[in-house]
């Protein structure tokens, strides 16, 4: 799996790993980088099977494998002790890191996810895999941009978009795996073992996201037994690229609050 790791090299220094969500691929997380890297080491990668981590998924895919694949490649860099921020598949592979590794995860951030697959998400997800089943990959990229932005964003931005959905064109990463990864996606459901996740978790949200209800993000928030919540206005399901700035100085405010208290030297 690859990873990319910047920002402070003290052998204590503390951790953030960025997990992307159904594209999982590091490049989502660029707008991040410059407010992270002064004050942690940070983690992207690409998913397996995805980018630069190019590999063929088995059947049965899921989100306990994708939690352990991360945790490996992050023990094969010597990286023991970790926070988690995630986007939607991303924060639920954070979710499932602090109960299978409770160990190694400190805090999880879940940007724009949920406790178990809402009805209207389920709707989203089955068109996309119906147009990219009937229609192809190039329908399937096109629409991919609706989901994610506000529509005066994207109205703003149509020669980025248009650049990146040829990218995504280029670079995609295979039917098969896809569906593996989004039925990975669907198939979860952390209700009957939320009360287990004792980690700290922010659930940070956008009212208007078109693919996520902002409601799922409270039920969260409410079922996990050390959970906090905070709003965006707008953003879209992608907010932390839309809005980085004020993203940015939320994450850091809520990473700066919950930080652990500094071990005492014993005298």
């Amino acid at each position: 799996m690859h990873l990319e790791i910047q920002g402070l090299t003290a052998e204590d220094a503390p951790t953030l790993v960025l997990s992307s969500g159904l594209g999982g691929v590091a490049g989502f997380w660029q707008p991040q980088l410059a407010a992270l890297t002064p004050h942690y080491r940070v983690v992207t990668y690409d998913q397996r099977g995805t980018g630069r981590s190019p590999d063929t998924l088995p059947e049965g895919y899921s989100m306990a494998m994708m939690a352990a694949e991360l945790a490996d490649a992050l023990q094969q860099h010597d990286i023991q002790h970790y926070d988690i921020v995630g986007h939607a598949l991303g924060g639920l592979i954070g979710l499932q890191l602090a109960l299978d590794f409770p160990e190694r995860v400190g805090r999880v951030v879940v940007i724009n996810g949920w406790l178990s697959l809402d009805a209207h998400t389920q709707r989203c997800f089955q068109v996309r895999q119906d147009l990219l089943l009937n229609v192809g990959v190039e329908a399937f990229v096109r629409a991919q941009p609706l989901f994610l932005y506000p529509a005066e964003w994207l109205a703003r931005h149509q020669a980025r978009i248009c650049a990146e959905d040829a990218h995504h064109v280029a670079h995609f990463q295979g039917m098969e795996n896809l569906l593996r990864r989004l039925h990975a996606l669907m198939n979860c459901d952390f209700r009957p073992y939320v009360a287990k996740i004792t980690q700290p978790v922010l659930a940070i949200y956008s009212q208007d996201d078109l693919l996520v209800p902002w409601s799922c993000s409270p039920q969260l928030a409410q079922a996990l037994p050390a959970g906090s919540l905070i709003e965006m206005a707008w953003g879209g399901h992608a907010m932390s690229v839309t809005d980085a700035d004020t993203f940015n100085s939320l994450l850091l405010g809520w990473l700066a609050e919950t930080a652990p208290l500094p071990r005492r030297a014993v005298s």
